[in-house]
């Protein structure tokens, strides 16, 4: 396998986080969820969670998976979002660096094997998840806008979607 497909691909790719399938997972023996927050669960700019994303989390809980939201973003962002869902939260988190990815799979009590990241950036979510040994879940980014360190980042990630979708790694559109 190339390097770029073993660091870059996601095991799966889904237009949002409520397309994820918990059946398939937990027959993976997946028992753990690290996810992203700005553009994965809300947009960037969103301060709360929607209605729909609380609903998700409820759903996360009674499946009985663990959970830790770990995000780039700073402590007041991650913590305001994080209050009233009762999870875990890792804040300025230096994905891809693999350190904090490390930390919330040790905070859970699992092993690597049983965890997958979601996120919606292929330069930090996927790349730190797949060093890191972790399943991991891409999502079409919820907003179209990002902040000035994103942008820079959804340029490389633009060239290697194109690239994987020639050599036929990856099927899936963005919308």
């Amino acid at each position: 396998m190339g390097i770029l497909k073993r660091l870059f691909l996601p095991n799966q790719y889904v237009k949002d986080i409520h397309e994820i399938d918990f059946q398939q997972l937990e027959k993976l023996d997946i028992r753990g969820i690290i996810t992203d927050l700005d553009n994965t669960l809300v947009g960037w700019d969103e301060a709360n969670p929607t209605p729909k994303v609380e609903e998700w989390f409820k759903t996360i809980d009674e499946r009985g998976f663990k959970v830790t939201v770990v995000s780039n973003n700073n402590e007041k962002r991650v913590k305001a979002f994080c209050k009233g869902l009762n999870v875990d939260y890792i804040f300025k988190a230096q994905k891809p660096r693999g350190k904090s990815l490390r930390k919330a799979t040790r905070k859970m009590g699992l092993k690597k094997e049983q965890v997958v990241v979601i996120g919606d950036q292929m330069m930090t979510d996927v790349f730190g998840g797949n060093r890191s040994g972790l399943y991991t879940i891409m999502v079409v980014p919820v907003k179209n806008s990002d902040g000035l360190a994103t942008k820079v980042n959804r340029l490389i990630e633009r060239r290697i979607l194109s690239h994987f979708k020639r050599k036929g790694y990856i099927t899936w559109e963005e919308s």
